[in-house]
């Protein structure tokens, strides 16, 4: 038995600032290792290594979503079990969730590995960029599942209220890539196949950090069974399979982009794929945020504390517009050195110079939505995820990037991918509040210890189911 969900106490902003701050240090630590294999490859001088790395990403990241998908599974079973105060049924989630998520992701990956060819020419790739790309993936695909397990671990550590160890997970990965990159680079001289190996030894090192704290520190169960995991799926497919396919529909959009973008050329593509490792470090704390307040809307979610699930997600929105807008500032006024650190011309450094410039705020869009999603997912909507993403991709993203590339050239493409996000992530938030709004009407009022919680709470705060109806327990086989 849990003591207390952590939670469903204190300022619901601090507890945000806590979670997001230490899960921020963990991505971005793992996003600048991203870049820096970005930068090493970009002083080979050879511009197909960057389009390559844009193609394979692009695929890379269609499997990591399903790692992301489970990985949600992971944090809502746990921290919901975590706000009813019973570690068991915490215990027995983790290794339910994990194992699922080893062999679902283990059935996606194979034949993406067995069609590997046919999926990157589908993206737009050819010639040496082809070769360069098929050698990349060849080595790092195949350890998806590896990946996804790791995730899941960094997900049960947030879930419980350790986000220091889970950002001691992600962070010691990065770490194992940081060192081994201009080993496997330059040293050893096997160019984009040493990024690959050193990536995939950080994965390892992912899953491994991950399971100590698990196990060891908290002694969530890992061990497989496979009765209790059969029948444990009634409660994680209807918040996996959801939340898989709704993750799924980024990469859909931007497979969509990048076989768009590709009709420019390789240099096109090279500046895309430059974006494409500049934006996660930029904006580590919005893709950190949604995870971070995942936990505290299940926990009080769980605990029919409605009233702090909707702080949560205004003092969220607050952090996530007040930080784009910084950065918005700070690229800008750095974008003629970005331009210039990866050697970047012609198309590549027209795009680069042109988001940096006029696109970045559209990211706050983006923000709402990943919150707005994470509100779903904790709150059994996770359909709602679903259709909201897809309608980003499929009535946003693909008719808008289709219409800027025609008006615009390839900087419509870029353009028209962020305009998607405005229309569908207002919308996707603006449902989400009322939903929250319904369910504390729907149960009940707000005590008034919480009133003077939510009225003081701020960034100045000092020092961290449909869930009206009771999550089904699993009986014990």
């Amino acid at each position: 038995m849990s003591k207390t969900a952590v939670f469903t106490q204190g300022s619901t902003f601090r507890h945000i600032l806590v979670m997001t701050g230490a899960s921020t240090v963990g991505l971005l630590t793992l996003f600048l290792v991203d870049l820096v294999d970005m930068y090493f490859l970009s002083l080979l001088g050879q511009e197909e290594l960057a389009a390559a790395i844009g193609f394979s990403g692009t695929l890379l990241f269609f499997l990591t979503s399903v790692g992301i998908g489970l990985q949600i599974a992971m944090g809502a079973l746990v921290a919901r079990a975590e706000g009813r105060h019973d570690r068991d049924l915490a215990s027995r989630y983790c290794a339910s969730v994990m194992w699922f998520s080893a062999l679902f992701s283990a059935l996606v990956t194979l034949p993406a590995w067995y069609f590997l060819e046919e999926l990157l020419v589908f993206l737009g790739a050819s010639g040496l960029t082809l070769e360069l790309a098929m050698q990349y993936s060849n080595i790092l695909l195949p350890s998806t599942p590896i990946l996804a397990c790791g995730m899941c671990c960094a997900a049960a550590l947030r879930a419980v209220g350790d986000a220091r160890r889970s950002m001691y997970t992600t962070m010691g990965a990065a770490i194992v890539n940081a060192v081994l990159d201009p080993i496997f680079i330059f040293a050893l001289g096997m160019g984009i196949e040493g990024a690959a190996v050193a990536s995939l030894l950080s994965r390892m090192a992912l899953l491994m950090i991950g399971l100590h704290a698990v196990v060891k520190r908290h002694q969530l169960s890992c061990g497989l069974c496979w009765s209790k995991m059969v029948a444990d799926l009634r409660n994680i497919i209807p918040i996996a399979g959801p939340a898989l396919l709704t993750n799924l529909a980024t990469p859909i959009g931007g497979s969509y982009v990048l076989k768009t973008m590709a009709t420019y050329g390789d240099s096109a593509v090279a500046g895309a794929a430059i974006l494409g490792r500049i934006t996660p470090v930029a904006f580590a704390l919005v893709f950190a945020l949604s995870g971070a307040i995942g936990p505290i809307i299940g926990q009080n979610a769980g605990a029919a504390l409605y009233h702090r699930v909707r702080l949560t997600l205004l003092n969220a929105m607050m952090v996530n517009l007040g930080y784009v807008l910084l950065v918005w500032a700070v690229l800008f006024l750095l974008s003629d050195s970005i331009v210039r650190m990866f050697s970047a011309e012609g198309e590549a450094a027209y795009l680069i110079s042109f988001y940096n410039t006029w696109l970045v705020i559209g990211f706050a869009f983006n923000g709402v939505l990943f919150i707005a999603n994470a509100a779903a997912n904790n709150l059994n909507r996770a359909t709602q995820a679903t259709v909201f993403n897809f309608a980003r991709a499929l009535l946003g993203t693909v008719p808008l990037v289709y219409l800027g590339s025609q008006w615009f050239g390839a900087v419509g493409v870029i353009a028209g991918e962020m305009a998607g996000a405005l229309v569908w992530g207002t919308a996707a938030f603006l449902v989400v509040l009322w939903q929250v709004n319904k369910l504390q009407c729907s149960h009940q009022k707000t005590p008034v210890s919480e009133v003077a919680e939510c009225a003081t709470a701020s960034q100045f705060s000092s020092p961290r189911s449909q869930m009206g109806v009771p999550l089904t327990t699993p009986s014990d086989d």
